[in-house]
């Protein structure tokens, strides 16, 4: 049988401000454990939540962003089930009217565009966490402890719907959201530190059914790539179970990276379980047009918006508009290259950004903001292709020369320094095709009975003649001309 694999993926994004969704106490990262929780965190009574209002228009830039509706009116409700490490025994959450409804996120998967409608996003704390120390004790126990520095740290729960077909698409869902709110600067996005996590709504049925099958929520991937396996081990799992005559049961599962493998958690609750209701501590969020007027005209340029604008005033590709504008930062450094170059040249610089300079900061695992070639200095490189000084195989020598600071970075001084000036001269270049031709007189004889193969043995020969350095597309031409 012929099986699909239906994902939906539910997001935590923590929002970037300084202090908690309900109380002042600081989100910083690190701190001793529960140095950063107050009264309002630890639930002492008589201690009341306030909203954080800088949570809120993080909120309303993202529901902007992809296109939502934001709800002009929202509660808060009471989330209740057993938390260890949330001393009030529930959590602050939305239910029934998120601040955000609706929208969509539009990514590539390869070189296929494809869009994901989003059910809704709204606001919520986080819970504390558990520290199981390495500790045993006189009589053999182990020990843990409660921090909740997190309790109260605020998030943005972003759901989609189950529109994604496969790990890859989920990936590329999940980059794309990452993305977003990195590029808002509503979320730092450090998911070695939790501030972005997914977790992944997986299910099986069979090719052209329907109805959708039960299924599992793995939760808490911190990962793009962890996030893939677990998809594919999950759905791989549900598959043979119910080839071999077994049923899926709705559960909360936990993937283990180091034996690439889902495991049981829980039995997974409904709505219903969690018994929501209205926080009377907390009065409707109110957010009136002006106040999204006031956020909207705050706001950066976003991804689309400039993705259109590098198609139809540079010129890209929607691929590598899209490629370009999955951070902020990289689209910053690729405008600021182009901006150098001479008008036309937007897709070279794409190319250099996308392949060269990519490929050397996923080498070297750093961010383009730490890339040892500045935007000036790629543009200087890249327009020696241009005036034909180097070809485009000596400027990649040069980068690399470049990346590790020889003669401080200068493409210029790398060039003389290494003798690698391009011959462009038609007279020196015509001698060397003279010369070849004349030495060559059966490869010359296969050109003209019709094989290319030896035209392109005879651009061999004068490119060794030259020692690499003769412009190709000169050689090209020249050896045309002489070849009739």
């Amino acid at each position: 049988m012929e099986w699909e694999i239906v994902i939906g993926l539910e997001t935590h994004a923590q929002l970037s401000t300084e202090s908690k969704i309900f109380s002042d106490s600081s989100t910083r990262f690190g701190a001793a454990p529960n140095t950063q929780a107050n009264e309002v965190d630890m639930a002492l009574p008589g201690s009341l939540p306030v909203m954080n209002k800088g949570a809120v228009e993080r909120a309303i830039q993202f529901g902007l962003a992809v296109g939502a509706h934001i709800a002009p009116r929202s509660i808060f409700a009471r989330k209740n089930y057993f938390y260890p490490d949330l001393p009030k025994n529930y959590q602050i959450s939305q239910f029934e009217i998120p601040v955000v409804q609706g929208g969509s996120i539009s990514f590539f998967v390869g070189d296929q565009e494809r869009t994901v409608n989003l059910t809704r996003a709204h606001l919520e704390e986080d819970a504390g966490k558990s520290l199981h120390e390495d500790f045993t004790g006189p009589h053999g126990e182990s020990s843990t402890g409660i921090d909740l520095n997190r309790a109260g740290t605020p998030l943005l729960e972003i759901v989609s719907e189950p529109e994604m077909r496969s790990a890859a698409e989920a990936v590329a869902y999940a980059r794309a959201l990452h993305g977003l709110v990195v590029w808002l600067g509503i979320c730092d996005g450090n998911m070695q530190e939790g501030s972005f996590r997914c977790d992944a709504n997986v299910s099986v049925r069979p090719k052209g059914q329907a109805e959708l099958g039960t299924r599992s929520e793995i939760k808490n991937v911190n990962s793009f790539r962890f996030l893939e396996r677990a998809i594919l081990y999950e759905a791989r799992r549900q598959i043979e179970l119910i080839e071999d005559g077994g049923k899926v049961v709705q559960e909360t599962r936990l993937y283990d990276s180091d034996r690439d493998e889902t495991r049981s958690m829980r039995s997974k609750e409904d709505a219903h379980d969690y018994r929501y209701f209205p926080d009377p501590d907390l009065p409707p969020l109110v957010i009136a047009p002006d106040w999204i007027r006031r956020v909207r005209e705050a706001m950066p340029e976003l991804p689309a918006q400039k993705r259109a604008r590098f198609e139809s005033e540079l010129g890209l590709s929607g691929y590598d508009a899209a490629q370009l504008t999955m951070a902020r930062s990289s689209s910053d450094y690729f405008e600021e290259t182009a901006a150098l170059l001479p008008e036309g040249q937007a897709k070279l610089a794409a190319n250099w950004v996308l392949g060269e300079l990519s490929a050397a900061l996923n080498r070297d695992e750093i961010d383009i903001a730490q890339s040892p070639v500045r935007p000036a200095a790629l543009a200087a490189l890249i327009a020696r292709i241009i005036d034909g000084t180097i070809s485009n195989k000596m400027a990649r020598d040069v980068f690399a020369a470049m990346w590790t600071g020889e003669n401080n970075g200068d493409p210029d001084a790398i060039i003389e320094a290494r003798g690698l000036k391009q011959i462009s001269d038609s007279g020196a270049i015509g001698a060397m095709i003279d010369q070849v031709l004349a030495d060559n007189p059966a490869i010359v004889e296969e050109f003209r009975a019709g094989k290319q193969k030896a035209f392109n043995s005879l651009v061999g020969q004068v490119m060794k003649a030259a020692r690499g350095k003769a412009n190709p597309q000169q050689v090209n031409d020249l050896l045309k001309e002489k070849l009739g």
